[in-house]
């Protein structure tokens, strides 16, 4: 009997301790998901606790705070699983109100459970509470009211439901599933119709699924579809795994707001879901059935290689920006990007290349790339008419197709600049 009872002891225990070590694999996992997600990044305000909210988020109609997702009772600390599962992929608050499309709930609303579980377990039991008050959003009343919310969400949000694989390829499929729902990808690259929805949230649903956005605080979230011109056509998928992994790639260099997705979501993924990732966006046909590779025009270098710097923009070029992008247009691999041929360059709208010549940018430093490269802002010393100029002269030599660019852009840029920078700094 003895020897009965010592070994039921020794089972239970070790059903305990399996029970523990599943509790703790369900909460990596949910870590690892809510990284994909990049749940922190909106979350958590400037030098703020993570996930304690507050951060201020631009809108059409006004800034709004992110909220507090600890599990403290002024977060979700009281939210049962259900509470959680609304919020997440319904868009519905506790109290049954509708949340703001902030949230990128359309797009979770593909999530699997499984995966909805795994992210309960993380945010409840991986992640520390914090006694920070919700921020109230500064949109002015009526706008302000939230009742017109659901009936927004009634029109425009998707049905709940698991994920379903459309294609024969996994790998594919499991980068359809993390660009579509977890990663939230079209909610910044997808354009919107003029009542906020995203105009497609699948590759199903049309062309313009991931084709660019309008600007967003000064930045321009760029096509990422098959066009050469201002798309990923040209990029390779290991070079978009590159990119993703490190921020930077033999073509391009992380800026504006994918720079915090590069630093605290996808360094961290598995170079599989990376691969996924980038296979499922080199699916994806280009835009403009017209599209081309991009042709190298050696016109521009030969010029400024003889000392010819007649031509709009080049003398600034030269003073400003030839000794890290060089004469050629092909900057340095993985330090100063590649002017010639760079999509981002090329867009219809030149609002991110004129936001990075008068405020500058810096390459954040990942774990797989651990040099943070800093480039200057030019708008201290460089008139409106200056930037135009040299922003005009980069979209349009070494065979780039990108239209000039006037003063009077430039000039409502910088003071949205402006605008934008008051705004942060009155929220902290």
């Amino acid at each position: 009997m003895k020897t009965f009872v010592i070994a039921t002891l020794a089972l239970l225990g070790s059903a305990s301790l399996y029970g523990a070590e599943a509790d703790q694999s369900l909460i990596r996992q949910g870590e690892y998901l809510a990284r994909a997600g990049d749940c922190v990044a909106c979350h958590t305000a400037k030098d703020g606790k993570p996930f304690a909210g507050g951060l201020p988020m631009e809108t059409p109609i006004g800034t709004i705070y992110s909220t507090n997702i600890t599990p403290d009772k002024r977060g979700i600390g009281g939210y049962s699983f259900e509470d959680f599962d609304r919020a997440v992929r319904h868009g519905v608050a506790r109290n049954g109100s509708t949340l703001y499309p902030a949230m990128p709930y359309p797009s979770y609303a593909r999530v699997t459970e499984a995966d909805m579980q795994a992210l309960y377990a993380f945010f409840m039991h991986g992640v520390e509470p914090v006694a920070q008050e919700n921020k109230a959003s500064d949109i002015p009343w009526p706008l302000s009211m939230r009742w017109p919310l659901t009936g927004w969400r009634w029109l425009f949000a998707p049905k709940v439901e698991d994920y379903k694989a459309t294609s024969d390829d996994a790998v594919v499929s499991r980068g359809a599933y993390l660009v579509e729902g977890l990663g939230h990808c079209g909610a910044c690259h997808t354009p919107r119709a003029l009542t906020m929805q995203e105009k497609s949230l699948s590759a199903g649903e049309g062309s313009t699924f991931l084709s660019g956005s309008a600007p967003l605080e000064g930045w321009i979230a760029k096509n990422l579809r098959g066009d050469h011109k201002d798309g990923l056509g040209g990029w390779s998928e290991e070079q978009l795994v590159q990119f993703l992994k490190t921020g930077r790639s033999d073509r391009s260099a992380v800026f504006g707001g994918m720079s915090d997705v590069v630093t605290h979501s996808m360094q961290y993924m598995t170079d599989a879901d990376l691969t996924a990732i980038a296979r499922y966006l080199k699916s994806l046909p280009a835009q403009d059935p017209a599209d081309r590779p991009h042709q190298y025009d050696e016109t521009a270098a030969k010029a400024l290689w003889n000392g010819d710097d007649s031509q709009r923009g080049a003398a600034v070029y030269i003073d400003n920006c030839a000794a890290c992008h060089r004469t050629d247009g092909h900057g340095y691999t993985r330090v100063f990007p590649a002017l010639a041929g760079n999509p981002v360059l090329q867009s219809e709208d030149p609002a991110s290349l004129i936001h990075i010549v008068l405020q500058g940018g810096t390459l954040p430093a990942t774990h797989a790339a651990p040099s943070a490269i800093t480039m200057p802002g030019f708008g201290w010393r460089l008139s409106d008419q200056e930037v135009a100029d040299v922003v005009s002269f980069i979209r349009g030599s070494w065979g780039n197709k990108g239209a000039p660019v006037s003063a009077a852009e430039v000039k409502h840029l910088r003071a949205e600049q402006m605008k934008t920078a008051s705004t942060q700094e009155s929220a902290h």
